[in-house]
């Protein structure tokens, strides 16, 4: 059921294999099956993860979904679930991993995650995030109390004075949604 080619691909991408690399390789050829989609070259396919976990790396490898490009957002509520969206089609899906049998070794998930049919190990769901249209482009203006350019999106406005998160006593988020 592996394609060696790709899962090496995806392996050296991630440094290693693993259970977790193997959800993520399962679930993107899944959505690849269900929306028949090519990798992405610009953002034609957005994938939303709903986890910060080793499967995205096979997301990126295999869909063409990265945080550089804007096609890979992160929602992370602490699911291994995946909306994967065909923009120009506007099809969607929502891949939602199945309870896994517990007790199982490294070695014994990682043969179950690969020897299951894909209706074994996802529920499928509608899509239920809304996207925006492209990534978002935005100026960079000066902190007025660090002086470092920063996106406006990530700015706050204090007093008038514009402030990046870091001077503003805000935690950094590094998820889009």
């Amino acid at each position: 059921m592996i394609n060696k080619e790709l899962w090496d691909k995806c392996a050296a991408f991630h440094g290693h294999e693993c259970p977790g690399l193997s959800i993520g390789y399962r679930a993107a050829l899944y959505a690849v099956k269900l929306l028949d989609l090519h990798f992405s070259k610009d953002e034609e396919i957005m994938c939303v993860t709903e986890n910060d976990s080793c499967a995205v790396d096979a997301i990126q490898v295999i869909l063409g979904c990265s945080a550089g490009k804007g096609n890979l957002l992160f929602h992370v509520v602490g699911k291994m679930a995946f909306s994967v969206y065909e923009k120009n089609s506007g099809r969607s899906v929502r891949l939602v991993l199945k309870a896994m049998p517990e007790g199982m070794s490294r070695q014994e998930s990682f043969e179950y995650l690969h020897s299951q049919s894909d209706e074994a190990l996802f529920d499928v769901k509608p899509a239920k995030i809304e996207l925006p249209e492209r990534a978002p482009m935005s100026k960079s203006f000066p902190c007025a109390v660090c002086g470092e350019m920063t996106a406006e999106s990530r700015l706050y406005v204090r007093d008038g004075k514009l402030i990046c998160s870091d001077c503003a006593g805000k935690p950094y988020d590094r998820y889009h949604i």
